[in-house]
């Protein structure tokens, strides 16, 4: 007859599983309260979210309960580390070739991915022709357009196998087409293709490098008679181990990090703020590249100390030019120094008035509008081309 054991009535005891996760969750919990807080998410290139005001109507909404998802993401220990660590997994393991709208190509490259253009920024893209064209026809024989190519249009071959990229080439075509009846235009297609074996654009980051930027700066100097800055006359300085926008979206683990091999011209740039009123306000005289930038994870931006509303340059040559642009004009801006005597330098994105009044009280001889192809298309800041300056 078997035995029977009688046990005492009671709970059961834990599993050491269950406990040891009990205390993993819990203990990281607390951790993570402790943990120091970051002011910056420097991958990134941003401020992480701040911790949400209480308030019985943000609870009810539910927008608190959000905000504060969004601070404990941004202030999670060790964030980068698990990030890099999933973001490996998914190349490694599951051979992924996208990640955060950046497309892992072949020998270590990153594009930025555009398959489709829709129907608002298709929309945005012909009032921003409109708008360069009608400009260009205010001032006939003053305007050039320099739009720069996709990484991905001079190196389709580093693309992943059948990335569906739209045909940039006919939008290209059909842009120039339509600007080139009042402006210059500067196509530097069959330029940067013949010399791409040169290091014309970062991998890891979506500007051109700066010696793109001078191939572009010479097609310019050809297009105006001018003698470009000579190279081999001057010493070079270069800047190790950038990793730039792509690499921020992809955490790439076998990331090849790039170098800025730039040259240290050291004229001075006034930077302006810009009122409602009527008068520019002056901010600051400095090098028209800051050098302490180098040392910060956007290293890019020393060139024109970042994407300052209104500039203007002291140069070395005669007359003056003003550059209507996005980012990557600032590292071609720094060549034209070779020049011009005055380089003005409007971004749109913190100069929000028309330009016709300061072309006419600063008395610039020449406007060159200078874009990459992705900001163009979709840039909302242009139309203000053709609007009435309040200066």
């Amino acid at each position: 007859m078997a035995k029977i054991v009688y046990r005492k009535a009671g709970r059961k005891a834990l599993h050491p599983i269950v406990i040891a996760g009990a205390v993993i969750v819990f203990g990281g919990a607390l951790l993570n309260l402790v943990w120091p807080k970051r002011t910056q998410i420097e991958l990134e290139n941003r401020s992480p979210a701040k911790f949400p005001s209480f308030s019985v109507a943000s609870l009810e909404k539910g927008n608190w309960q959000q905000s504060f998802s969004n601070w404990f993401q941004d202030q999670f220990m060790l964030r980068d580390q698990w990030i890099n660590a999933q973001r490996a997994t998914d190349e490694i393991v599951f051979q992924k070739v996208e990640e955060d709208g950046i497309l892992l190509g072949k020998d270590h490259w990153m594009f930025t991915k555009l398959f489709t253009i829709n129907t608002t920024t298709q929309k945005q893209l012909a009032k921003n022709v409109q708008a360069v064209a009608e400009f260009a026809g205010r001032y006939p024989g003053k305007v050039s357009f320099l739009l720069a190519p996709s990484a991905s249009v001079i190196y389709p071959e580093n693309l992943p196998a059948g990335a569906p990229m739209i045909d940039e080439n006919a939008m290209l075509d059909s842009i120039f087409t339509e600007i080139g009846e009042t402006a210059d235009v500067l196509d530097l297609r069959d330029a940067f293709t013949a010399n791409k074996e040169e290091y014309l654009y970062f991998k890891t980051d979506h500007h051109w490098t700066p010696y793109g930027a001078y191939l572009a700066y010479q097609q310019f100097c050809t297009l105006k008679g001018l003698t470009p800055f000579d190279l081999a006359a001057h010493e070079s300085e270069t800047i190790e181990d950038f990793q730039g926008t792509h690499y921020s979206a992809t955490r790439l683990w076998n990331v090849e990090n790039d170098s800025i091999t730039y040259y240290p011209i050291d004229n001075l740039m006034t930077v302006f703020d810009v009122p409602a009123e009527a008068q520019f306000e002056e901010i600051k005289t400095e090098n028209l590249i800051n050098t302490e930038k180098f040392s910060t994870r956007d290293k890019y931006a020393a060139f024109l100390d970042g994407n300052n509303g209104y500039s203007v340059i002291e140069g070395n040559g005669t007359g003056s030019i003003l550059v209507v642009k996005d980012s990557y004009a600032n590292s071609f801006v720094p060549y034209l120094t070779e020049n011009y005597a005055k380089i003005g330098v409007v971004d749109f994105r913190n100069f929000r008035y028309g330009l016709d009044s300061t072309i006419e009280k600063e008395g610039y001889d020449q406007v060159l509008i200078l874009y990459n192809f992705q900001t163009f298309i979709a840039d909302k800041n242009l139309v203000n081309l053709s609007r009435p300056s309040s200066l």
